[in-house]
């Protein structure tokens, strides 16, 4: 009698264990020219679970033959925050193309030097980690590589950097970077200029699909940026398409708007409406992320990944406003 209560004990607490949730810290990237903070941002920024606040710095791009840092960021007072700031770099993939050897030693030099220059000015509190962002190719992938050895050499710091979806299903020919540590960024499934009824921010199943041998990647060290962003996409007359930031379909609701599915309205009136000027007949599709979509992608990386915080992309209060972490 007494083992069969053991017996009823330990499968009680192993039904427990199997459906409670695993509880991933998390906190945001950063993604804005201007370094200010807002009482919603700072809210939410507060209450992460992380002690980083991952930042874009600049992006890196080759102009006219020359490398050149492109939007550097600038701070307001209001930006204040007990984080530690992770300094990132997004690299375009055209910086790499044809890159010499003394080429990237200076590129990866004055990468650190402007790094260092930022947050000295600032007083901006940095950890021990540079992220780079840069969507290399086949083509880029072994100067990309050496670039990484190059900046981890000169700024004695741990250099880690982000991962697309593709670059996990054709890891043969993205090949695996030089780091310990990996951002695997679920987002960007699919491009928003091209005609689709899919979610371009995240299609659930494309991601499954990009991603479903994800455990025989060899870096085992990965986070998880998770899209919270949203935009619409406007189409003319013609077909083109062009993007308008932090659009929901909450904005849809508008008395010169013809709503034409959950998601999308057809213009019915000459004017300008977000900053654009729209022509009657112009079609918007607002594309955001749900709670469901995101909690979907986890369960389905718990199985894929042993244990990963979570950065959500972007911290801004039109996406942390009412969204529950």
């Amino acid at each position: 009698m007494k083992n069969l209560k053991f017996l009823f004990i330990f499968l009680l607490l192993l039904i427990v264990s199997c459906n409670r949730k695993e509880n991933h810290p998390y906190t945001f990237y950063y993604w804005k020219t201007k370094l200010k903070l807002d009482g919603e941002e700072k809210k939410a920024l507060d209450k992460a679970t992380v002690p980083y606040l991952y930042t874009r710095f600049f992006d890196v791009d080759k102009v006219n033959g020359k490398f050149q840092p492109v939007a550097i960021i600038t701070k307001d007072q209001s930006f204040q925050t007990d984080k530690q700031i992770v300094p990132t770099v997004f690299i375009t993939n055209q910086t790499l193309l044809g890159i010499s050897a003394e080429e990237i030693r200076f590129l990866a030099e004055s990468i650190h030097l402007l790094i260092q220059k930022k947050a000295k000015e600032y007083q901006l509190k940095t950890n021990n980690e540079i992220q780079i962002d840069c969507d290399w190719t086949a083509g880029t992938r072994n100067d990309y590589f050496k670039f990484l050895k190059e900046l981890k050499r000169v700024s004695g710091k741990e250099i880690t950097c982000t991962l697309r979806l593709h670059q996990v299903k054709d890891k043969k020919q993205a090949g695996i970077p030089p780091v310990e540590k990996v951002y695997l960024m679920c987002y960007s499934t699919s491009s928003p200029l091209e005609n689709s009824d899919k979610n371009s921010i995240l299609d659930v199943n494309i991601l499954k699909s990009y991603l479903s041998k994800m455990e025989d990647y060899p870096i085992k060290k990965i986070e998880v940026p998770l899209p919270i962003y949203s935009w619409g996409i406007v189409t003319n007359h013609l077909g083109k398409h062009k993007l308008i930031n932090a659009l929901s379909k909450r904005d849809l609701e508008n008395p010169n708007f013809k709503k034409t599915s959950d998601h999308e309205i057809e213009v019915l009136k000459d004017g300008f409406y977000f900053g654009s000027y729209l022509n009657k007949g112009f079609k918007i599709k607002a594309e955001e992320i749900s709670k469901e979509q995101l909690e979907e992608v986890i369960y389905f990386l718990e199985k894929k990944i042993q244990h990963f915080n979570i950065i959500y992309y972007q911290l801004d209060s039109k996406f942390v406003l009412d969204r529950k972490f």
